[in-house]
């Protein structure tokens, strides 16, 4: 749902000159637009790169079910309970396609909720902010799920063939999530005054956290021009925020509603919104476990973890039983 980008690892991107045979090889594979399979030999940083990426997006479609799970049985009618209810699937199961996708590079599920429980892979910054009214998980869906398709498009064509493919499903899963929040915002900021106020402190409080999805700056995102070159990125940052800021301030005049941004005009000369950078300040303290709901999101998974033990082993020792059973009738056959 949220592939945040953050800053890279890694060092700068090497000149042909720099490179082994194995890398320009590689770097041609890449520039001709062919997808890299997981038994096709990679460099060290594009594989490490690639586990984090698609690691820290994967926990943040598991965590993205948090915000909205707890308004299931709030849903103001039946139809919006089966509606959200089905969204909320939908996270669980795009978390699964993306950790199958990172396993592909040599990690486990395991290990890769271990780096989450312990810090040191990260989820969208978005899902520490709380749901205060139903208007949110309208805000949620228009706004942070718009983000999330805005990153997310153009990562079913970078060049890990797993991630390019399982991107192609989330994608249109994600635009259903997208149309339900906007129809949730229709309905309220059409309704009561009350209901169109709780529309408008609903977009005044998640407009700037959804800027903050599409990462830093693109001065800060050191790092960028590798995954670039290697085609895992196909944007920068500040490209996909401009293009999202541009998507949206129409549709928020159709609505109705004003954007908490008293600078945001429309740049006749760029033929682009000028509008105010989110504070980054608060971006990157959010990031290092200070947001609002930090602890309690980092709770809630260090706890489903934990009770969840005893199913993982079950399903592991069943597993064992039926290798036993088949090797025993391979045998057998023998």
């Amino acid at each position: 749902m949220y592939a945040q980008m953050v800053k890279s690892t890694g060092e700068g991107v090497k000149s042909r000159e720099e490179m082994t045979p194995e890398e320009r090889h590689f770097q041609d594979r890449i520039d001709a637009g062919e997808k890299i399979e997981p038994k096709d030999w990679m460099p060290e940083g594009y594989r490490k790169t690639l586990i984090r990426q698609i690691g820290q997006h994967a926990h943040s479609e598991i965590v993205g079910q948090l915000p909205e799970g707890n308004w299931i049985t709030r849903a103001p009618t039946l139809q919006r309970k089966a509606i959200l209810l089905a969204k909320v699937q939908d996270e669980a199961g795009h978390g699964l396609y993306l950790y199958c996708a990172a396993e592909t590079l040599g990690v486990s599920r395991d290990w890769l909720t271990e780096q989450l429980l312990s810090g040191k892979m990260k989820y969208s910054s978005i899902f520490n902010y709380p749901t205060l009214t139903w208007a949110d998980i309208g805000a949620i869906g228009w706004l942070v799920d718009g983000a999330a398709i805005m990153n997310q498009v153009p990562l079913q064509r970078t060049s890990y063939g797993p991630y390019a493919r399982a991107m192609i499903r989330i994608c249109k899963e994600e635009s259903f999530h997208q149309r339900q929040g906007y129809d949730i915002m229709l309905k309220m900021a059409r309704g009561t005054p009350e209901q169109r106020r709780m529309a408008q402190d609903a977009l005044n409080r998640f407009w700037y956290p959804a800027l903050m999805m599409f990462g830093p700056s693109d001065k800060e995102s050191v790092h960028s021009a590798q995954s670039m070159a290697w085609k895992i990125k196909i944007n920068t940052n500040d490209e996909l925020r401009q293009k999202f800021v541009d998507q949206t301030v129409p549709q928020a005049e159709y609505l109705g509603l004003t954007i908490p941004d008293p600078d945001l005009k429309w740049n006749e000369e760029r033929g682009h919104y000028d509008f105010t950078q989110p504070d980054w300040n608060e971006f990157y303290e959010v990031l290092r476990g200070n947001g609002p709901c930090n602890a309690d999101r980092m709770e809630a998974r260090r706890r489903a973890w934990e009770e969840g033990a005893w199913v993982r082993e079950g399903l592991m020792a069943h597993a064992e039983k039926r290798r036993a059973r088949r090797a025993a009738a391979a045998q057998a056959a023998e």
